[in-house]
């Protein structure tokens, strides 16, 4: 098995400034696929998972998958895997663009980033050759900014991935960005960037394609079959291109799931007014398109005349309803400043919402505030404290820019952080949608959702539609809809795609493109074995059973509007179901579970 693979890793110690080149693990490539489950491995075994993740002993692996940069549709993702500072646990955030294409073209599987830098550093990689350049000059500047000097001086087919000031500051919502607006966004992974004095990555390939798939007519043929089925699927043949994934607002909204006023309502009366729709009547320019997609979910729009990638549907929601704002200007502002200082733009607004609560409250105090109160629906608020909080100069801004959930543990009151494992969740309420809530208190990386998108059968009806709510099967699904994306995170493919291809499409895709020829069980077993060393990261790393857990809030207090008022969350019930699927007691897989899926090596850690 070498097809799609490059067999080439760097390990780049920026203490040192040494750079050596290793063999990419053929033989864990071949139990982990690529991307998020081979990187997460690879992390495992480096021994990290105690470390400080802001210290230099942090490892940062950059990794393809091996469909990344394929002649088959939406391969521009790759991962990037560290211990989060944000959780303390396992991170790994998924980008789009090209720069993950273009490692994969200059001929590297992945990057292994060690050590700290003595001062601000850049990477350069042009095919085989690796260079490490200063960056001092470059401290301070914005996200779009450095692409466009980096690529200035490298050359314009080159892409750029860089940290804003937010990952310079070592803020533990800092985002990666790369290719100006597509973002490794969650975790805190710009943090730990920033804490290695390492501004940007500049990747060059002398390649525009793969020249080493396995079977080139069997990935055609495969490549066909997914297109068309692409293509004839309502969502992503239409409505992703059409409203981007906005067009989930009014969706979400009008069955009372769209989490309002940080999670006290669940129905926004507003709601239109930031919906896809809207704004693809007002502000939408033209779609975006990440490396080879045909979905083009991307926004690109017109804010107060600059032309930037726009807002998904997780800030629009998070930047609008959850802070009680219906000024969809403010919301794209808010978006372009996140790009720009390279935040993570669900984190940052849902801390903004949390703080709002407790000045609703009266646990933040009007003076804290230099002189922009926490208002709900607040603009001036919103705008201002997104940026306070990449720069933080204030103790109410060091805390806000510390996540929701240390905010809140300062003021006594973590009830009001809406996360889970210290990570914000995203925009599904789940007393609402009894599934998401199960794929939330289990997830790997803290609040999530595009680690079992339930949202899919629960309210899109697809593969089928399910009930959500009630809680049959509910556990079954969440585990299988895990593995499937766990195995769609590591090839490199985007998420999206599953919204219409089967498992059957990627089994022969993959096979295709690297010469197996696994069924799709066996692929989805290894989807099973990649949750489950990120589960044995995270026990390495100190993870207890109570935080696989969800907010009092969707516990014990009912939906208060709208359409699914009354419903709480059934997770009590259904999280002991869960871990029977999985194979695990008291949130960590036994002995027995992991010698099935030949992880000897964790027996007895």
């Amino acid at each position: 098995m070498a097809g799609a693979y490059y067999e080439k890793i760097a390990r780049i110690n920026l203490t040192t400034g040494e750079i050596k080149v290793e063999a990419t693990n053929m033989e864990l490539a071949h139990k982990f696929i690529g991307g998020r489950g081979l990187g997460t491995k690879m992390l495992y075994d480096e021994g990290v998972a105690t470390v400080d993740p802001l210290s230099p002993e942090n490892k940062l692996i950059y990794i393809t998958g091996p469909m990344t940069g394929a002649q088959a549709p939406s391969t521009g993702r790759y991962m990037v895997v560290t211990k989060s500072p944000l959780t303390g646990m396992i991170a790994c955030s998924n980008s789009g663009g090209i720069w993950g294409a273009k490692l994969k073209y200059a001929g590297w599987d992945a990057i292994i980033v060690e050590g700290k830098a003595p001062d601000w550093t850049y990477i350069s990689i042009e095919d085989d050759k690796i260079e490490l350049h200063d960056a001092r000059e470059y401290v301070g500047m914005m996200s779009e900014e450095m692409d466009e000097t980096l690529r200035e001086k490298h050359g314009k087919e080159a892409s750029v991935l860089n940290i804003g000031p937010a990952g310079e500051n070592q803020v533990l919502l800092a985002a990666i960005m790369n290719d100006k607006d597509r973002a490794a966004g969650r975790s805190g992974v710009g943090a730990v960037m920033g804490s290695k004095n390492l501004k940007a990555i500049v990747v060059k390939a002398t390649r525009t394609n793969l020249d080493n798939i396995a079977d080139v007519e069997a990935l055609k043929v495969a490549t066909k079959n997914a297109l068309t089925t692409l293509r004839e699927n309502p969502v992503t043949g239409q409505s992703l291109r059409m409203y981007g994934t906005a067009v989930l607002v009014n969706i979400v909204n009008n069955i009372g799931a769209f989490p309002t006023l940080n999670w006290q309502q669940s129905y926004y009366p507003q709601g239109d007014d930031i919906s896809g729709e809207t704004l693809a009547d007002k502000y939408l320019v033209r779609p975006g398109a990440c490396h080879r997609c045909p979905i083009a979910c991307g926004r690109v729009v017109d804010v107060n005349g600059k032309v930037v990638g726009g807002p998904e549907y997780e800030p629009l929601w998070a930047y609008g309803g959850n802070c009680g704002n219906n000024d969809l200007n403010v919301i794209d502002e808010c978006n372009m400043l996140c790009n720009e200082l390279g935040m993570d733009a669900i984190s940052v607004p849902c801390t903004i919402a949390a703080a709002m609560e407790l000045y609703q409250k009266g646990y933040i105090k009007e003076e804290e505030c230099d002189g922009v109160p926490l208002e709900w629906g607040s603009t001036k608020a919103l705008v201002e404290w997104t940026k306070r909080m990449a720069n933080p100069q204030s103790e109410l801004a060091r805390l806000m820019s510390s996540g929701s959930a240390r905010l809140c543990e300062h003021y006594g009151h973590p009830e009001i952080s809406m996360s889970v494992k210290k990570q914000e969740m995203p925009a599904y309420d789940a007393r609402a949608i009894q599934g998401i809530g199960i794929t939330y208190a289990t997830s790997n990386r803290g609040g999530c959702h595009v680690r079992g998108y339930m949202i899919s059968p629960e309210v899109l009806g697809l593969p089928e539609q399910l009930d959500r709510t009630v809680t049959t099967d509910k556990a079954a699904w969440a585990k299988t809809f895990q593995d499937l994306t766990a195995v769609i995170d590591s090839m490199g493919h985007c998420l999206f795609t599953s919204f219409a291809m089967s498992a059957q499409e990627y089994t022969d895709l993959l096979n295709a493109a690297t010469g197996t020829s696994w069924s799709v069980e066996e692929l989805l077993e290894i989807g099973d074995r990649i949750y489950n060393i990120e589960r044995m990261f995270n026990k390495a790393a100190g993870m207890k059973p109570e935080d696989d857990r969800l907010p009092k809030r969707l516990l014990e207090e009912p939906v208060s509007n709208g359409p699914s008022e009354g419903m709480v969350s059934q997770l009590p019930l259904t999280l002991p179901q869960y871990y029977e699927a999985r194979g695990w007691v008291d949130a960590f897989p036994t002995d027995e579970t992991l010698k099935k899926l030949g992880l000897d090596e964790c027996i007895g850690k």
